[in-house]
């Protein structure tokens, strides 16, 4: 469903990966109820499509500290 509006994306760094290349999980906004979630370093591969509301809960609990 969103292969072909993917490849038009615009990704964005996590602000929480590493400033040494690695680690890094990318975003892409403006996909309504969705988000898109990939690995910066396989950019090419498969993404994640995460409902929003998951993905607002998933980094409340981040900021929270549970995951540190």
């Amino acid at each position: 469903m969103f292969e072909q509006e993917l490849s038009a994306a615009r990704w964005r760094k996590s602000s929480y990966s590493d400033g040494n290349g690695g680690h890094c999980v990318e975003v892409a906004d403006g996909f309504g109820g969705a988000v898109p979630v990939r690995d910066s370093k396989n950019p090419h591969g498969p993404a994640l499509i995460v409902p929003a509301p998951a993905w607002t809960a998933f980094i409340g609990q981040v900021k929270a500290g549970p995951f540190a």
